[in-house]
Order: C-alpha cells, then structure tokens, then sequence
C-alpha cells in the first residue's frame, strides 16, 4: 500500500443501526429454566420487553436440545411455551411468540428425524447447531436424512465455527446442499471475536445468510442488541440483503 493509498483509505466507522426492520428474530432462548438462557419467567418477561422495544414483534425462541445436557423435548419447550404465553397476557406484552428449538448434531440426531420429533417453525424449517469445537463428521449424510424428511435445515451461526475460517469450501458445500444460514447480530459487531466477524462479513459478501438472530440468553447481551453499533462497511451489506425473517 502507497503512503497517499494509506492516508486517503475510508475510515470503517461504528454507526448505530437500527434492528427493527427485521421484525421477527428465529433465535432465542426464553423459555425458563431448561437451558443456558432464561433462568425465570421474570427473566423471561424483561428479555421479551427488551426484544418489543428494540422493534421486533414475533419471536420463535429455541432452547437448546442435546442428548448428553440439554434432554428437552417437544412436550416440555411447549408447556414452557404455554408459560410464557400466560406471562404474557399477565404482563400485557404484545408479542406473538412460538417455539422451535436449537438441535444439536450428535450421535442421537438422526433418531430424532427418524422418529419425527423435531419441533419445526414457518416452512418446516429447524434450526441446528454444530460443535465449536470440531465439525461433525456425517454433515453430508445429517443434511441428506433431514431434506428426504421434509425438513429445511437453518444453520445457526456458521460464523462461530472458525475450524472453517481457512476452510471455506465446507461452507460453500453446505450452500450448495441448500442449507440455509443464520448469523447471529452479536457476531457482526464482534462480541465473539474478530474471527466471527471476519467469518460473518465473509458470508455477507458471498450473499451466504438468509436470517439474522439475536441468539439472546441474558440481560448483558439484551443490553448490547438496544445500543447496537456496527461498521459502516457491514450496515451497508446488511441493507443489501434479502433476509427471510419477515417472511415468517
């Protein structure tokens, strides 16, 4: 880079930016007291008001379910649905809230779609998450089952799986598979690490995301979503994207 390239390069400014215009968020976790989120209805109802002021007015909220940790299954996420509901109504929040729920790829997966358990929202689509740590090593075979099922899989924050930061042909395979991907607003603005942004603002680039999330579990990162702030260079590619959560 040229002196006169280095003093005339624009500067990537944070810039508020304004989240309403989503209008449904598809990733949550406020049922409470099943997994790391929500640990009470009252934590519940003021993570919810919080969601209601930033501007969004449908939330499909999706515990975590895993077989080793998080057992939740679609008879306990709806009895907390209905909780919630009623905690509403009491609390006079004018929120339309349903259920989903955030599926862990692990070895009791694919009984799960065999035995039609998975808890589904809008267009048969379910949400599923990957290790952070390592790949799962039948994502080919795990997308195929869903598909044949009926399902339309949503992975949830690709951008957090930084095993594929210098492997990108995973994720454009994955595209490819017509599987859809959710990142998470916390992951544009960095509160996972640079290398999520890096991964996020890659994905936005490549016209790769379909939905965003707010992925809220507590009060600190409700606090971070109200004064949100990103770079300039990513609220542009934020406005040029098509995404689906007004569709549902």
């Amino acid at each position: 880079m040229s002196i006169f390239k280095y003093f005339f390069t624009k500067k990537d400014y944070l810039i508020p930016f304004d989240l309403s215009f989503l209008k449904t968020d598809i990733h949550s976790h406020l049922i409470p007291g099943i997994d790391d989120g929500s640990k009470s209805v009252d934590d519940t109802i003021f993570l919810a008001k919080g969601l209601q002021k930033i501007g969004y007015k449908k939330i499909i909220t999706t515990p975590h379910v895993m077989s080793t940790h998080y057992k939740n299954t679609p008879k306990n996420i709806k009895s907390g649905l209905l909780k919630i509901k009623k905690a509403f109504i009491d609390n006079n929040i004018n929120l339309n809230i349903e259920v989903g729920a955030e599926y862990y790829i692990d070895y009791d997966f694919i009984n799960k779609i065999s035995n039609k358990e998975l808890l589904t929202f809008g267009d048969n689509y379910v949400l599923i998450e990957f290790s952070f740590i390592e790949p799962p090593r039948n994502i080919k075979n795990i997308i195929f089952e869903l598909q044949v099922n009926g399902y339309k899989p949503i992975l949830a924050h690709p951008e957090r799986y930084i095993y594929w930061l210098n492997d990108k042909k995973t994720l454009f395979k994955l595209k490819d598979s017509d599987v859809l991907f959710q990142t998470n607003l916390l992951s544009l603005m960095g509160y996972y690490g640079k290398e999520s942004e890096k991964m996020a603002k890659m994905l936005l680039q490549n016209n790769m995301i379909e939905w965003l999330g707010t992925d809220l579990h507590n009060e600190h990162q409700l606090t971070i979503l109200k004064k949100y702030k990103i770079k300039e260079s990513i609220a542009e590619l934020i406005n040029k994207t098509p995404f689906l959560n007004q569709t549902i």
